[in-house]
């Protein structure tokens, strides 16, 4: 078995490990690195050919979950590079990942005007490549290699997935949480034997207050901001932690009987929540039962934000994507 990390081998982004074994090769996510503006944003793809002739080299590209650093290099991958054979993600991801890709291609095209980046329709012609990888199930990509998805909690869709091919195999997690949170399960994996694991470490070294305690301390600073008339700007991506993020001033607040105005960014929001809701079997067990009297993505309390909130008077909290900024 030959394991090669194209990108994220000592470093956070552009996620990308070439896995061969039994004589087939698997690519593990397409990611881009965000602190880059030039050709080292993306995997060193050159590693594979210099001839651009990826589909012969590699028999299938599996993507874990819709983060950027885990799929924002797949268009320019399969469009401008020329892979065209086989992609696998789960069913959330392929639905929620080119809402991502297009909001980060119109902040780098007509922001910040580069050129030659992927266009809207090389996004639309990469996700016509996707097959949908469900959790359980076992995909055979040739009479060789097997895939197999399960659930890794992180964000809706996320996967972990085991690959074997012959007498080889291997499980490769992307990112995944072992704590249940708010709107999601734990990771969940069932006993396999593979010869390697590949594992995301990002926070491996790292000792963190309790989930509590965080919690509690985030709320009481909004809250102490808010009683004193001021505003709370919080910066958050539009999925993901932002819906754990939701769910907890929403449940705050209506323990509190606070009336406080609450703001997300229209658009992009909205479109995230109706795939949690159209996901809601991807979501835990408490948000699948309160699911039968509401949608607890339904906000009561949080509202779209238009611009022209930004003079209003009085306390007010804000949650603000990256295009917002």
């Amino acid at each position: 078995m030959k394991v090669v990390p194209l990108g994220a081998g000592q470093d956070v982004g552009r996620s990308c490990v070439l896995v061969t074994l039994g004589g087939k090769t698997v690519m593990f996510d397409c990611g881009m690195h965000m602190g880059y503006n030039d050709e080292r944003r993306f995997p060193d793809f050159n590693y594979i050919t210099t001839t651009g002739d990826f589909t012969s080299r590699i028999d299938a590209v599996v993507i874990t979950h819709f983060h950027l650093d885990h799929c924002g290099a797949l268009p320019h991958f399969t469009e401008q590079r020329g892979y065209h054979g086989p992609i696998y993600m789960t069913p959330p991801t392929k639905a929620i990942c080119p809402i991502l890709l297009e909001d980060y291609r119109k902040i780098t095209v007509e922001r910040k005007g580069e050129t030659g980046f992927f266009t809207s329709q090389h996004i639309k012609d990469c996700m016509k490549k996707v097959v949908p990888l469900h959790l359980h199930e076992t995909v055979w990509v040739d009479d060789e290699l097997e895939l197999r998805a399960y659930y890794a909690g992180h964000v809706l869709g996320a996967a972990m997935v085991y690959a074997r091919c012959g007498n080889e195999s291997v499980v490769y997690t992307g990112d995944y949480n072992m704590t249940p949170d708010r709107h999601l399960g734990a990771a969940w994996i069932e006993k396999v034997r593979p010869d390697v694991v590949i594992t995301e470490t990002t926070y491996g070294t790292t000792i963190r207050d309790s989930k509590r305690a965080r919690e509690r301390d985030f709320l009481e600073k909004v809250h102490s901001c808010v009683l004193r008339g001021g505003k709370v700007l919080i910066p958050c991506f539009a999925l993901g932690r932002a819906q754990e993020l939701c769910i907890l001033i929403e449940t705050y607040w209506e323990r509190m009987g606070l009336k406080v105005p609450v703001y997300f960014s229209a658009g992009l929001t909205e479109k995230a929540n109706r795939y949690y809701k159209l996901f809601i079997n991807w979501t835990n067990q408490k948000i699948k039962e309160s699911f039968v009297d509401r949608n607890p993505f339904d906000f009561k309390y949080i509202k779209p934000w238009n611009r022209d909130y930004v003079d209003l008077p009085g306390p007010m909290v804000l949650f603000a994507t990256p295009g917002m900024l």
